[in-house]
This record gives C-alpha cells, sequence and structure tokens, in this order.
C-alpha cells in the first residue's frame, strides 16, 4: 500500500519511543518484530536500515531510521495529530532545539557516562556536549519551564526526549532530579504513552527468553 505506516521493532529496544509517538499520530500501522542479533543482520533487513538496528520505519516507499528523524517524520506527515509547531511559527525553532538537544547532547552524554567515559579536564569543547553535568543542567531547566518543552504545548520533542528522561530514570543512567521526575509523571500518563507501553510490555511476555538476548 503506498501509505501503509510500518514499524520494524523490538519492545525491548528504542521502538518503543517509536510505538509511543505512533500512538500519539493516531494513524494505523504495522508491526514488524525483529529479534536481536542474526535477525537483524539478515539481507532483507539490512536493504531497509543497513545500520542492522531497530527502529526504522517505512511510510509506503520511504524509509526512516533514527528515533529522532522519525518522530520528527511523523510529526510532519500527520500535522492533524498537532505534534509539531508547522512551518513559520517561531515555536518550530524552539521544538527543533530540544528534539535534536536530545539527540546529539543527551544521548552522548547519558551513553558515556553510562560507559565509564570521562571527558579530560580542559577537552570538553572536542566531546561537543561539554560534560555530563551540563548536559543535565541544561536539560532540568528545559523541563522545568513548563508543562512540556514548548510551554503548553505538547509536542513530538517531548515524545522523544521525555521517552530518554523516563528510560534514564528507570534505569538510574540519567540523575534522579526533582525535574526530571515530575516532567516524567506528567507526560508517561498520557493515553497514548500509556497504550504504547501496554502493547510492548505484551509483547515482552509473550517473547522466549532467547528473542530478547
Amino acid at each position: 500500500m503506498a501509505d501503509e505506516l510500518v514499524v520494524y521493532t523490538n519492545p525491548m529496544s528504542r521502538g518503543r519511543m517509536v510505538r509511543w509517538m505512533l500512538e500519539e499520530v493516531g494513524h494505523p500501522y504495522r508491526t514488524e518484530l525483529l529479534g536481536f542479533g542474526p535477525p537483524m543482520k539478515a539481507p532483507g533487513y539490512l536493504a531497509i536500515n543497513p545500520m542492522g538496528k531497530v527502529p526504522a520505519l517505512r511510510h509506503g516507499d520511504t524509509v526512516i531510521t533514527e528515533c529522532a528523524a522519525i518522530c520528527a517524520y511523523l510529526a510532519d506527515a500527520f500535522p492533524q495529530a498537532g505534534l509539531a509547531p508547522p512551518p513559520g511559527d517561531r515555536r518550530r525553532g524552539t521544538y527543533f532545539r530540544w528534539l535534536f538537544f536530545a539527540a546529539g547532547p543527551v544521548e552522548a552524554a547519558v551513553t558515556n557516562n553510562a560507559l565509564g567515559v570521562v571527558v579530560p579536564e580542559g577537552r570538553e569543547r572536542m566531546a561537543g556536549y561539554g560534560s555530563f553535568a551540563d548536559v543535565m543542567n541544561v536539560l532540568e531547566g528545559a523541563v522545568g519551564r513548563g508543562d512540556y518543552l514548548l510551554g503548553d504545548t505538547f509536542s513530538a520533542a517531548d515524545v522523544y526526549l521525555g521517552a530518554q528522561i523516563g528510560f534514564g530514570l528507570m534505569f538510574g543512567s540519567i540523575e534522579k532530579r526533582p525535574a526530571f521526575a515530575q516532567y516524567w509523571a506528567r507526560i508517561s500518563q498520557r493515553p497514548a504513552a500509556r497504550r504504547a507501553r501496554e502493547i510492548d510490555d505484551a509483547l515482552v511476555a509473550a517473547q522466549p527468553p532467547a528473542a530478547a538476548q
């Protein structure tokens, strides 16, 4: 089908972010589940995502990879969902700012910190994100200014950055600051967020142990 939406995912992956975004959009979609390891490295899937990882999204003949890109694409492809300021709206600059702050500095800083990678003193500019402390402080300011990153308007940036905060709080890779906990409590109870969790949690429960390894 020319307009079919297909998400390639695993319920124990970042694909959970995309599931949430799809539930917010509200357009019908089909799920293709892939196990880690050989299934993601098979030629058929590598033709979709040469990185051999999930998630990936196919919309008709268009393939999108990378969670932030998928969220941004879906928000623009389905404007009726109201998940991004329209072109020409200056809030779009703020929207992109925090969406890609999450995809760049937050992702890199949190991953490096979890791996024990410490940027040597005086070399912060080479890391791009400066330091883990810098990122946490900026992130705290971003989510503490209002209910959402755009003030009183929920957007795809909240889906992506919010999911990162939720995962980080769960696994201890993001500091447990009150602003983070309060922000996550607000957005995690959205109906779409709850539906997405229920779908993926059910898929996790249905998988044989080896499928999640």
